[in-house]
């Protein structure tokens, strides 16, 4: 992809001090990683809400949502992940500029992609990995989209967990597996680490 030419970087006269100083917490980029099915928009919603009760700005960048608008036009081939990936990692930096905790819920299947927005944050914690851990037979079986039964089909060509890789994150900040947890006990555990991290105010 070729670079722009002839644009300049402008400063905000508002920086991101002013804002997360106002909203009185830090911002960040909390990202869920995992198989589809895993269970990582429902944590990230879930999340969201909760955090919404407490008085911090938030908000979900969904995958599905994102594909319908901003990524329309990108397919699912190893080069289209890779620059779906790329670009909402710059829209939840943006969300992270603007003082607000960006919630991204992608599978984003590469530890290459995902360790790439991690170095596009201004601060070593502001990208939180949460790796949501399901087993494949687990998400098969839950099929929320009905995706699996069409990628065994053979109807939908480069299925992450089918026919086409996922690679596990290596040191996620926190691991979940719904297979074992429920959604409040998984989300009373990510409120805890923000707490401990300082991004949320204990109550």
């Amino acid at each position: 992809m070729s670079k722009s030419s002839n644009v300049y970087w402008h400063e905000n006269h508002v920086l991101r001090a002013d804002r997360e100083a106002r909203q009185g917490h830090p911002s960040a980029v909390v990202w869920f990683t995992g198989l589809s099915g895993s269970g990582k928009s429902t944590l990230a919603n879930e999340l969201d809400w909760r955090l919404f009760e407490r008085g911090i700005s938030s908000y979900v960048l969904d995958g599905d949502n994102i594909r319908h608008g901003l990524n329309g036009d990108l397919g699912f081939s190893p080069e289209a992940r890779t620059e779906n990936i790329r670009r909402i990692g710059e829209v939840a930096k943006l969300f992270a500029d603007a003082g607000t905790i960006a919630l991204t819920a992608f599978i984003s299947p590469y530890r290459e992609d995902r360790d790439r927005v991690r170095k596009l944050m201004d601060r070593d914690t502001d990208f939180i990995e949460v790796f949501v851990e399901a087993p494949l037979d687990v998400c098969e079986e839950r099929d929320p989209k009905g995706l699996y039964k069409k990628a065994r089909a053979g109807e939908i060509p480069e299925f992450t967990g089918i026919s086409a890789p996922y690679e596990e994150p290596l040191s996620p900040e926190i691991t979940l597996d719904t297979s074992i947890e429920d959604v409040t006990a998984c989300v009373d555990r990510l409120i805890e680490a923000l707490v401990d991290r300082g991004y949320v105010p204990s109550e």
